[in-house]
């Protein structure tokens, strides 16, 4: 059993984001000493409609046949596009993760509703990273359940984009004004995360243990881990019992242990719980690369719980740079994400 503290992250309303939040507030938030973590607050009833619907809707997608979900599998992109099982090394163990299927979105839908990939130009210069530049798979709308899956995705994600942007911007003049770098761009991260066409969604579930016996490590569910991305976009988890069906989503967590769990700069465990009203956003490896570390990125786990039948449901949207974009002074994003690839798979 973990012997974790369970701190509060920074909170800060949404409307409190757009006008400009101090640099001492975004300090706590993303610096040095930080939990690499900050909560917003006051969304848009749109948000809440949309978190409810596209995360019952990943535990109906999880439990499609296995042939259904084979044809969304994309071994060309490093099953980074589609549906992924089973791919992933768990750091614990060095062994297969099972504990939890994927499927991921590229996201360039938020920079015109037309495209399910990175462009032409791009896909053509980085012939050898498919999996960024695969197009989309999606489920079909027949499966019921899943008619307004693609549409309900892509609205709840490109509306984590547009609150991400605002952090962005905050990071940026943080940035500019501390003067850590004399050649930094003008709104580097907000451009980047506005108009990436390499963003990554991921739609997580969780499966549920049989019985209490099958969750004994902390982070059995997803081992301890750093995300290369900028801004890690994250929704709080929906717990859904699934012995009463698919959808029976609970109020909340059954169990207080499960959950979310950043290793702080002390090297302490603590617990990080995300209302489910609230979005927040982790610092990525690749936003203390271009901030010369002045944010840093935080390691991190999920724990599952000890309760049978119980799936926990999520999605993280990874607002990253496209692959030509410099990240340090030696390698673009594709550079970059190659070495963190092959170190998890």
């Amino acid at each position: 059993m973990t012997n974790a503290a369970v701190r509060t992250p920074v909170v800060v309303s949404l409307k409190e984001l757009v006008q400009g939040i101090d640099h001492a507030t975004l300090a706590e938030a993303f610096g040095p000493q930080s939990l690499g973590i900050i909560v917003i607050k006051d969304l848009p009833q749109k948000f809440h409609d949309l978190r409810l619907k596209v995360l019952k809707s990943i535990s109906i997608l999880a439990n499609l046949g296995p042939d259904v979900l084979s044809n969304l599998e994309s071994e060309e992109a490093m099953w980074l596009t589609g549906w992924s099982c089973g791919k992933e090394i768990l750091a614990n163990s060095g062994k297969p993760d099972f504990n939890k299927g994927s499927y991921y979105v590229n996201c360039a839908f938020h920079k015109n509703p037309e495209w399910e990939g990175p462009t032409e130009k791009l896909t053509k210069e980085f012939i050898n990273h498919r999996a960024y530049t695969t197009a989309n798979m999606w489920p079909s709308a027949d499966h019921k359940g899943l008619e307004n899956f693609q549409e309900d995705a892509k609205e709840l994600i490109s509306l984590i984009i547009d609150v991400a942007q605002s952090v962005a911007a905050n990071c940026d003049k943080f940035i500019t004004e501390s003067k850590i770098s004399p050649n930094y761009e003008q709104n580097y991260l907000e451009r980047i995360v506005k108009n990436s066409t390499c963003t990554k969604a991921r739609l997580l579930h969780y499966f549920p243990s049989k019985s209490s016996s099958e969750s004994g490590k902390d982070d059995d569910w997803c081992g301890e881990h750093l995300d290369h991305s900028c801004l890690t976009g994250l929704t709080s988890a929906l717990f859904i019992d699934e012995s009463k069906g698919l959808t029976a989503a609970l109020d909340k967590s059954p169990d207080p242990e499960s959950g979310l769990y950043i290793r702080d700069r002390q090297n302490e465990v603590v617990k990080v719980n995300i209302p489910p009203e609230c979005l927040a956003f982790q610092t990525g490896s690749t936003l203390q690369e271009v901030s010369r570390g002045k944010f840093s990125a935080v390691p991190h786990y999920v724990k599952g719980t000890s309760i049978p039948n119980i799936a926990r449901n999520t999605l993280a949207v990874f607002c990253q740079p496209d692959l030509d974009e410099m990240v340090n002074d030696s390698e673009n994003f594709a550079q970059y994400a190659d070495r963190i690839l092959k170190a998890n798979h």
